[in-house]
């Protein structure tokens, strides 16, 4: 009897102790956010960790296609230039030049290559917004002479089907498509690797609920763009990207830039006279890397960019201590590629 009590008691305390770790919550602290994240957080949202689309779905091949094919020479006329080299993953997407030479003659463009990072968060690409997406916009500079220089769509099906990698990498990029190798799945790989091209900083870490992450200047600065109105053309999680807007709402840019030639932006696509001088507003993540600045690469100090920006397109005379906290915060939206999407 003494040892079924002592088997009893054993078996009770055991139970007991079972009961208390059930009854045992993990206590969750949600971060406490200040007035100044609350307000940064309406405007800006949350960065994704990539850019969905549904009419192509990001799939590891087809990410894994499209990094081949990014850093691949072959889309080039005469083999001089891939996506990379004037969208260089090394130096932020860009080449940090005012335009770009392109394959063959060298022949510079007519505008400033943005950076390819976050782009696909973006409501169109290119500085007029003539392509809805990243997809629509890889198979763009591919086929334009003064870029890539390739003459036509069979041109660039023609290299890519006799190149054995390339035949294994579509059949497994595109399972379900009788004919794989295609000019339209070839811009959908790139823009599948496109979307990947996410970069969060500390910015977001602080818009997620750490204070710390951002120093007094940078929250200085921060809340200098949101009562100054920069809002107004860079909000979104991307900073920008999703609104066209006129350059030079007060007096025409080029006085403030001394750009030497005038571009009529989204005019030249569609010829309706408010479109004249509109743009694309470019997104700000990563602006501290990504000079010279504007559609024309005509201003190489982030300084003065904002400066300019100030007085052309709000008329307010930001003062030097304004600037530096403003600079200070914008710098604070520099991220970092992962290795991974690297050459």
């Amino acid at each position: 009897m003494k040892k079924l009590g002592l088997i009893l008691a054993i078996i009770g305390l055991l139970t007991a102790c079972n009961s208390n770790k059930k009854e045992t919550k993990k206590v969750v602290v949600e971060p406490v956010f200040t007035e100044l994240q609350t307000k940064a957080k309406g405007f800006f949202g949350e960065l994704p960790l990539f850019a969905e689309n549904e009419a192509n779905k990001v799939t590891d091949e087809k990410v894994a296609l499209g990094k081949a094919l990014y850093f691949d020479t072959i889309l080039s006329k005469n083999g001089t230039q891939s996506c990379n080299t004037c969208h260089s993953l090394d130096t932020y997407g860009v080449d940090n030049l005012p335009t770009s030479p392109g394959d063959g003659d060298g022949t510079m463009g007519s505008r400033n290559s943005p950076t390819v990072l976050n782009a696909a968060l973006h409501i169109s690409q290119f500085w007029d917004g003539r392509e809805p997406d990243v997809e629509a916009q890889a198979g763009g500079p591919v086929l334009n002479p003064v870029e890539m220089g390739m003459s036509s769509e069979k041109e660039v099906v023609d290299r890519l089907v006799k190149v054995e990698k390339y035949q294994k990498m579509f059949a497994l990029a595109f399972p379900n498509d009788k004919e794989v190798i295609t000019y339209e799945n070839m811009k959908k790989a790139i823009g599948a690797f496109e979307r990947k091209l996410i970069t969060p900083s500390k910015f977001d870490d602080y818009l997620a609920g750490n204070d710390t992450a951002l120093n007094e200047i940078e929250k200085q600065g921060l809340q200098l763009f949101m009562d100054k109105g920069c809002i107004a053309c860079h909000s979104g999680n991307a900073l920008g990207g999703n609104t066209y807007q006129k350059f030079g709402v007060f007096g025409d840019y080029w006085e403030h830039t001394k750009s030497t030639k005038i571009d009529e932006g989204k005019f030249e696509v569609t010829k309706n006279e408010a479109d004249r001088y509109v743009f694309k507003s470019p997104s700000l993540r990563n602006i501290e890397k990504t000079y010279p600045y504007f559609h024309d690469g005509s201003v190489a100090s982030l300084d003065e960019a904002v400066k300019i920006m100030g007085k052309a397109q709000l008329n307010v005379d930001f003062s030097d201590t304004e600037i530096k906290a403003l600079v200070a915060y914008l710098n604070s939206l520099t991220g970092e590629v992962a290795q991974e999407y690297k050459m």
